[in-house]
């Protein structure tokens, strides 16, 4: 009997701890921020290098995970607005195709700026609430530095070496995610994002180089309710 007690008592207060974890609502006027790890994952297409140059001289461009988060204000019990942030991620622009082997030949860092308008399945009460978002994004590329591999393969010198700029430009996101409660105030958010994303990039040379990006974005976090 004492046992059956104990176990009715436990089986209670899971209960009760579980209806604490969905009693704090994402309701509308609710603000929510987080903070955690955000990775950014280029899936490219590179296409050649504008003449005069190697026939099929193209680029691969590589990853990055940063310290991210972001800031998150529910419109109603269902609709929110999403403003993911994180730290500027660094890409190192390798060669691919006829000079794949030659290693880096540029850097370049990229700010993406992202507002979502969200969906949020579920009630408001819920444990366990997952997400639709579609949005705009900012691509801000900047801080590009050349390396002496371009300016050899460019017909630039150490006096004159080649340098690379890359046209910032607005490209459509969705996203998926989810996000499940700890306690009344803290919860852990996951989510991931592809973006249509194509760039320019134009050499000091006069020459240019089309690359589709197309990053997918990979973030978790955690967060606490205002």
């Amino acid at each position: 009997v004492s046992l059956m007690k104990n176990i009715i008592k436990f089986s209670l207060t899971a209960v009760a701890l579980a209806a604490g974890m969905s009693a704090q609502a994402q309701t509308a006027g609710t603000w929510m921020g987080r903070i955690g790890a955000t990775g950014i994952y280029p899936q490219v297409s590179s296409g050649n290098l504008s003449p005069p140059a190697f026939p099929n001289t193209q680029v691969d461009v590589s990853s990055d995970v940063q310290l991210g988060g972001g800031i998150t204000y529910m419109i109603t019990d269902n609709w929110s607005v999403d403003l993911p942030l994180a730290l500027p991620f660094s890409s190192d622009i390798t060669g691919a195709g006829a000079i794949a082997g030659v290693g880096t030949i540029a850097t370049s860092k990229v700010l993406p700026m992202t507002l979502f308008g969200q969906y949020r399945f579920g009630d408001a009460k819920a444990t366990f609430r997952p997400y639709l978002g579609a949005g705009l994004t900012y691509a801000y590329f900047y801080d590009e530095t050349s390396t002496f591999t371009l300016t050899s393969l460019t017909g630039g010198t150490p006096s004159n070496p080649t340098t690379m700029n890359t046209k910032s430009k607005f490209a459509p996101t969705l996203q998926i995610g989810g996000t499940v409660n700890i306690n009344e105030r803290w919860f852990v958010d996951v989510m991931g994002a592809y973006t249509w994303l194509s760039a320019t990039s134009t050499l000091s040379t006069g020459q240019s180089i089309k690359v589709t990006l197309n990053p997918a974005t990979i973030a978790l976090a955690v967060g606490y309710r205002f």
